[in-house]
């Protein structure tokens, strides 16, 4: 009987960071670079919130060489343990907003990607000029991770009261608040993973990126 080829596991978000910002997690040659539109990553950042399914991740196993690319713009000191096959912009997108690390292009381009939030419609924007004066958002939610959930949210609520001509309510300062928590909380998102083992081969990896990545017929929502 043939080995198993891979294992269903899965991890919480704030796992995959600490692995990723240690070198545990890294990318694979056969990957290509970040390519995502800022408005593709908020609309990941929406999702989550929502509750929606964002996709399986699948990594792979193996012991690669020292010099294999992790996410962001450096080297791995380390030899990473597992390679990431499928995955690599939503896991590039949520480390780099969340670490508030910037990101290389394909440009070879260092770009920092800074998502906003409203609490007040619940609503996640690609940051500008007219959403940094605006006192309905928080307008780098990566200073909830950097910052800490408390001192951005205590922030928020007291440029909403000075820009709002009648005062915030008890009932409403609580409920923002738990909005903003809720965003925090994204940290601990828990992925579901497909872990490719040691069994799998380059050759056999590539396949099944292949495979996984061009069976599908992609819908639009009419033709859904």
């Amino acid at each position: 009987m043939a080995a198993a080829l891979y294992r269903d596991t899965g991890s919480p978000l704030v796992g995959m960071i600490e692995d990723i910002r240690t070198g545990r997690i890294a990318l694979p040659d056969i990957q290509r670079p970040f390519v995502w539109s800022p408005s593709k990553v908020r609309d990941l950042f929406d999702s989550m919130y929502r509750g929606y399914p964002i996709g399986t991740l699948m990594l792979w196993e193996t012991g690669a060489e020292v010099g294999t690319r992790r996410i962001g713009s450096g080297e791995s000191e380390r030899a990473p343990q597992l390679l990431i096959v499928d995955g690599q912009q939503r896991l590039t997108s949520l480390y780099a907003v969340i670490t508030g690390t910037r990101i290389l292009t394909k440009r070879f381009e260092e770009k920092h990607i800074r998502i906003a939030f409203n609490p007040v419609d619940e609503a996640f924007e690609v940051t500008d000029a007219a959403i940094e004066r605006d006192p309905e958002f928080i307008a780098d939610i990566t200073a909830l991770w950097s910052d800490g959930y408390r001192a951005t949210a205590r922030a928020y609520l007291k440029r909403l009261r000075a820009a709002r001509d009648t005062p915030l309510t008890e009932a409403e300062e609580d409920e923002l608040d738990d909005r903003i928590n809720r965003v925090h909380d994204l940290r601990d998102f828990r992925f579901q993973i497909v872990e490719l083992t040691e069994a799998c081969d380059e050759e056999q990896v590539a396949e099944i990126f292949v495979r996984t990545n061009s069976e599908g017929v992609a819908l639009n929502q009419a033709d859904f």
